[in-house]
């Protein structure tokens, strides 16, 4: 059955999908998975504490890692008499990563972890195993990263090809956007006559090349079609979205 998705409207809209889209992959087995809102500025913390209710059955069963020691302690600060403990990703010591992962634990929570964590991430995973896992927000393919080496890109890159994309929402610019919400197709986006129409769906994620390409096609049929001109004046739900997220 082919799964039709819309744009979100709002952050909580998004959120709300990607929650659904995680359940119905846990469900269908999938065990290693990532939610991805792509946005400048977007503070990780509120998002988190709104994807959280994905993991409500587990109770304690769930454990939750951050990617410093300073953000776990403004979680356990700020998130008081939760079931589930709250632990920071740290220095990928063996011995330290067996007492971080424990028999009674059933899921994982990675909120924004970034490519200088991957090794000690994928230590981590060795030790969760079969278990689920999610990414929330992950930054493992940040090729900014000062002092990543070629050994270190080799591990992200073998890391990153064990996760299945539940929920990615990315805008590409003010009138288009890449979208993929589980068990439905990548799709691409574009504003045409101040509204957002579906252009494309893709097996797989689109490499840059070719988002640029269905892009250039969809553009040219807009034009082809006499589709009014895009002006600026006319309302942008994804502008209206991105000012949002930023606030």
């Amino acid at each position: 059955m082919q799964i039709m998705t819309e744009l979100p409207n709002s952050l909580e809209d998004a959120i709300a999908q990607s929650r659904v889209a995680v359940e119905a992959a846990l469900a269908d087995g999938c065990t290693r998975l990532q939610v991805e809102f792509l946005f400048p500025e977007l503070k990780f913390m509120p998002v988190a504490e709104q994807f959280l209710p994905v993991f409500t059955e587990y109770d304690s069963r769930l454990k939750i890692f951050f990617a410093d020691a300073g953000a776990a302690a403004l979680a356990r600060r700020n998130w008081a008499d939760v079931p589930f403990q709250i632990l920071d990703i740290g220095t990928g010591r063996a011995a330290s990563l067996q007492t971080k992962i424990q028999p009674e634990d059933e899921i994982f929570l990675f909120i924004a972890p970034t490519s200088v964590e991957v090794p000690q991430l994928e230590k981590l995973c060795e030790v969760i195993s079969d278990r689920p896992l999610v990414l929330l927000n992950p930054r493992l393919e940040d090729s900014g990263t000062v002092g990543i080496g070629y050994t270190a890109r080799k591990i992200r890159d073998r890391f990153i090809s064990t996760i299945e994309s539940a929920y990615y929402l990315r805008p590409v610019d003010d009138q288009s956007a890449l979208y993929r919400c589980y068990p439905g197709q990548w799709e691409v986006w574009l504003e045409t006559g101040g509204e957002y129409q579906r252009i494309a769906e893709l097996p797989t994620k689109p490499s840059g090349d070719e988002l640029d390409l269905i892009l250039m096609k969809g553009q040219a049929q807009t034009i082809t079609d006499g589709t009014p001109a895009r002006k600026p004046s006319v309302f942008k739900s994804l502008q209206r979205f991105l000012k949002a997220l930023s606030s």
